[in-house]
């Protein structure tokens, strides 16, 4: 019988966008623990404003953002990072949302970012709203991709959360552990060589994460509430709303965008995976939204 690779299904199954994978270098972000894979696009020009890109659950900063980097790079400046425990993000002893937002402002400050527009996908949207949270000096504008203001609205995502919780305390120790620290490090070293293929590029990224990083991720974004603040964000804010989304219900995305203060909406005709299986719809919005962001800039200075 023959064996047929994962790599041979996935070129036959998924659609990858053929662009090109900008090259990235590991950044040291003093007093965060370690140093974390940063890729850095310039834009148009050397005063273009910037936009940090924050990744999904169980990605990485090119994994998630590969097909939009060029795109956006016609009007930004463009940042990726790879965040704790995904990719060759930094190997903490625990994950926390709170200590991925500090990361993100670690960031701005070595690379000295300037006229920051924070985007987030998914898991990486959380963030970007907690970023806005605790450090919004460094925030002007937030473009927020399938997202919601919390999770644990049913009994059975409650279950599921709380369950998800119980086995990551019992799993506490083996963040700590050489051999995880080790394993980890090995899978994103694996992953450092100049793409041939985007299939095999794709799984060797998706594979860089551990599903232990994933499951702590996970219950941390199980925790995550922010409703009660929202309605204070003061920045620009566009929300890219997946229509066909079955991980963060549409209408959650719809309700979050309600909340925030002038936030625009941008409706996407796909589902949770649309930011790269369905790019040639996601793209052309992301970047329509991130446009608004930046034109209405000026705008929100002089409130």
């Amino acid at each position: 019988m023959a064996v047929v690779s994962l790599t041979h299904v996935a070129r036959r199954r998924v659609h990858l966008a053929s662009t090109a994978i900008p090259q990235g270098r590991m950044v040291e972000l003093p007093g965060r623990g370690g140093a974390t894979w940063v890729t850095d696009t310039p834009g148009p020009s050397p005063h273009s404003p910037t936009i940090v890109l924050l990744h999904a659950l169980g990605t990485t900063g090119l994994l998630t953002w590969f097909p939009s980097i060029q795109p956006l790079s016609e009007r930004f400046r463009v940042v990726t990072l790879d965040q704790r425990w995904h990719g060759r993000g930094i190997q903490s002893e625990e994950f926390s949302l709170a200590d991925c937002a500090d990361d993100v402002a670690a960031l701005v400050q070595v690379l000295d970012l300037r006229d920051v527009v924070v985007g987030g996908y998914s898991m990486g949207s959380i963030v970007a709203q907690r970023v806005w949270r605790q450090h919004p000096e460094i925030v002007q504008g937030l473009v927020l991709g399938a997202t919601t203001d919390r999770f644990q609205l049913n009994p059975a995502e409650r279950g599921f959360f709380l369950g998800m919780g119980t086995t990551m305390l019992a799993l506490r120790g083996v963040s700590r552990s050489r051999t995880a620290l080790k394993a980890a490090r090995a899978a994103a070293r694996g992953i450092d060589f100049v793409p041939s293929d985007m299939h095999e590029w794709a799984l060797r990224e998706f594979r860089s994460t551990s599903p232990w990083a994933v499951g702590q991720a996970l219950a941390a974004l199980g925790r995550h509430h922010s409703r009660p603040w929202l309605g204070r964000i003061d920045v620009p804010t566009a929300v890219v709303v997946m229509m066909r989304d079955r991980v963060i219900p549409t209408s959650r995305q719809i309700a979050l965008a309600r909340s925030i203060p002038g936030a625009t909406m941008h409706e996407v005709d796909d589902g949770h995976a649309g930011c790269v299986l369905a790019a040639d719809k996601f793209v052309p919005r992301f970047v329509e939204a991130a446009a608004t962001v930046n034109a209405r800039r000026r705008d929100f200075r002089g409130r």
